[in-house]
């Protein structure tokens, strides 16, 4: 008897990595880009915020795709170093001078997860936030300033990446590396499972 198929899914992302994690996984998501503007949101620290963020671009997509029967997902990630959420950098000196402080440091690269399930007339929802810490190389200043000039931390949370030209700059990884990419594959799998969903049945065939 074939396996029955999965919901269809959505991510309401258009970061590559995390595209690229899902489809390395095995899964086929659909892109439904959130149009959330993020800097209308605050909450009371860093795990809170990655949470509602992530809610709000599950919810912005849900909101506008029409199948009833569909997976959404939201995330949001963000560095937390010495108690502040360190999103994208707004430009190379934000970047520069974060740089200068996280080096031979360490942080908490949080991701919120935020999934809608609609399926035989209802709409069910489970979120939950994965954490890794991260620790960084104690770079010298010309090694800072070689990797802004490639402009890879200008375009991600923390200013930093694992799976590109940053991954030489991180020392060790406490937690799920996949978090860090900006999705976590066992925390997703968890999500899915708990709202009746198997992971093998999203599997692209």
């Amino acid at each position: 008897m074939a396996a029955e198929r999965g919901p269809r899914l959505v991510l309401a992302s258009a970061s590559p990595a995390r595209q690229q994690v899902l489809r390395q996984a095995g899964l086929a998501p659909e892109i439904v880009v959130s149009e959330v503007d993020e800097s209308g949101f605050a909450a009371a620290d860093v795990i809170s915020l990655v949470e509602v963020l992530a809610e709000a671009k599950a919810t912005d997509v849900l909101n506008r795709v029409t199948d009833e029967h569909v997976l959404v997902v939201g995330c949001d990630s963000l560095l937390e170093f010495a108690g502040e959420p360190f999103g994208k950098p707004s430009n190379l000196a934000q970047a520069k001078q974060r740089w200068l402080r996280m080096r031979g440091a360490s942080g908490r690269l949080h991701t919120g997860h935020h999934i809608w399930y609609r399926h035989d007339g209802r709409v069910e929802q489970a979120s939950s936030v994965a954490t890794t810490e991260v620790i960084f190389a104690n770079l010298d200043e010309a090694e800072i300033d070689a990797y802004l000039a490639t402009g890879e931390p200008l375009r991600v949370a923390g200013g930093f990446t694992i799976d590109g030209l940053g991954g030489a700059y991180v020392t060790t990884l406490c937690g799920d590396p996949h978090n860090v990419v900006g999705i976590s594959l066992p925390l997703l799998r968890r999500l899915f499972g708990e709202l009746g969903v198997a992971w093998h049945s999203l599997w692209r065939s």
